[in-house]
């Protein structure tokens, strides 16, 4: 039988049932271009839970939670075409001490090596507590740090998301248990592997856990240099009617945090904090900073039934942007698990886990003001062979086009990697996306060979391109200011996705 993972990387049953609602009416709007590029055979991976990155060789990496030569998970990259390489199995060593079951995406470094995490989950229990790794892009795996090293998990346990490197060149990222309280952590960690715990959940409020507690999504550094995310369960709010994984009836619905990069958290927002819990609980997905500055996000529950999309001011204001389930029979979708993208039109994309035409979840685009659109509605093919209930969210490649994953469905019922054209248009992008003056930058892009020209904010800069024309190394030139970058090419100019922040 086929495992369906939820967005804590536990098998989830009942997920089951949703592919029994498939149908065979595609739900492709005309301008749109819907793509299964992989479906995963077990061997190569299985139930993919967490969103690609785009990396300077402009291939795709990411990881599957299952499968893999020791039903441990892999690490894989596929090409924009659609060959995929599964670079490693984890499990592949005595003792599983690299790691088995990876929950969260993975993240490229300044230095061209990935970085990711194991969850430690395998078939419900957590036999082992996680790991955080490092790899390069050929697949040389190294474990730079095994949770639960220190006296009761005091350094956190079951890292359920990726990381985020920092401006410092630091990681930072959050254990789903683990802590001083058992109820999660935040930590930051170098890129050779020494590790800090900055914050335990629950050290607020007693068994109410005001300011939080299990969170199952990673962090965002905001442009003012602090860090943002969520927890699941926690917060002043209240209560959820029925959800297993907080710690008692007393516990509320989900926070909105803030946390500097010394550790003093701020709690921003706490759900079910309305009458009928119309602002939605239980956010299980991460935040993206978009242009205008706010945040936005997901709950996975309640609004009208069916989870919601949210946007929050850095100082805790938060507006309820659309309640999903507004539609007859949910076609709009149900459960958002995944974070939003701001892509280069300056909408947000983002996945439902349920319902949509088919019933197996859908792909959406919202305008910042709360304009949903349905773009697709997955099990639109017989069998699901489409792919079935994401649970991640999407990347926006620098050709335009979103790619994504499912957990399940597919040819072989082990969950798919799709490519949606949506009609945007090639850009490139800056990492990172702030920095001084001689600050090193890679800018990825497509079809750079030949360019001419890379300009910060109109300032020339330096630069050389690498052998397959998908990245350009360039510093911050002396005397540029904060706006977008631009690169000339043989046949166009193209603008950076996000404006680049020159740091004084």
């Amino acid at each position: 039988m086929k495992r369906i993972v939820n967005a804590w990387g536990k098998l989830d049953w009942g997920a089951y049932a949703a592919l029994g609602l498939c149908a065979m009416t595609a739900m492709t709007l005309p301008a749109q271009t819907f793509t299964t590029l992989h479906s995963f055979n077990s061997a190569d991976g299985a139930n993919p839970g967490a969103a690609l990155v785009q990396a300077t060789s402009g291939n795709f990496y990411g990881t599957a939670t299952y499968g893999g030569a020791n039903d441990g998970g892999t690490v894989f990259a596929i090409t924009p075409r659609g060959t995929l390489t599964a670079l490693h199995s984890f499990c592949s060593q005595s003792g599983c001490t690299d790691g088995q079951n990876p929950a969260g995406g993975l993240v490229q470094a300044a230095n061209g090596d990935f970085y990711g995490t194991t969850s430690g989950y395998y078939l419900g229990g957590p036999d082992y507590w996680g790991t955080i790794f490092r790899m390069t892009p050929s697949g040389t795996l190294t474990t730079l740090y095994s949770f639960c090293s220190q006296n009761e998990c005091a350094d956190g346990a079951t890292p359920s998301a990726g990381l985020v490197q920092a401006t410092s060149g630091e990681f930072y990222g959050t254990t789903y248990y683990g802590g001083a309280n058992f109820t999660g952590a935040v930590f930051k960690i170098t890129p050779t592997g020494t590790l800090t715990t900055l914050y335990s959940f629950c050290s607020q409020g007693g068994h109410e856990c005001t300011d939080g507690e299990y969170p199952t999504a990673g962090l965002v550094q905001a442009t003012d240099g602090d860090f943002y995310g969520t927890t699941s369960c926690g917060g002043s709010g209240t209560p959820p009617d029925n959800n297993p994984r907080c710690s008692g009836a007393a516990s509320g619905s989900g926070t909105v945090f803030k946390i500097t990069s010394s550790g003093q958290l701020t709690t921003l927002y706490s759900f079910c904090s309305q009458i009928g819990c119309t602002d939605g609980e239980i956010p299980s997905a991460g935040l993206v900073q978009a242009a205008n500055g706010d945040l936005y996000g997901t709950t996975s529950e309640r609004g009208a039934g069916a989870g919601t999309v949210f946007k929050i001011t850095p100082s805790g204001a938060l507006t309820t942007l659309y309640r999903f389930c507004s539609q007859s029979a949910c076609a709009d979708g149900n459960g958002p698990s995944a974070g939003l993208v701001q892509a280069t039109d300056g909408n947000l994309y983002g996945t439902t886990r349920f319902n949509g035409a088919n019933g197996g979840g859908t792909v959406f685009e919202i305008t910042p003001n709360g304009t949903l659109t349905t773009l697709y509605s997955f099990c639109a093919q017989s069998g699901c062979t489409d792919g079935a209930n994401p649970v991640a969210g999407l990347v926006q490649a620098t050709n335009g086009d979103f790619y994504g994953t499912t957990p399940s469905g597919g040819a072989n019922g082990d969950g798919t990697v799709f490519r949606l054209s949506v009609g945007l248009g090639p850009f490139v992008e800056t990492r990172p996306t702030s920095g001084e003056a001689g600050r090193a930058v890679e800018i990825l892009g497509t079809d750079l060979t030949g360019a001419t020209s890379v300009t910060f904010n109109g300032t020339a800069a330096v630069f050389t391109i690498n052998s397959s024309g998908t990245a350009i190394s360039t510093t911050v030139p002396a005397g540029a200011t904060s706006g977008a970058v631009q690169v000339i090419t043989q046949s166009r100019t193209l603008s950076s996705n996000a404006p680049f922040r020159v740091l004084p």
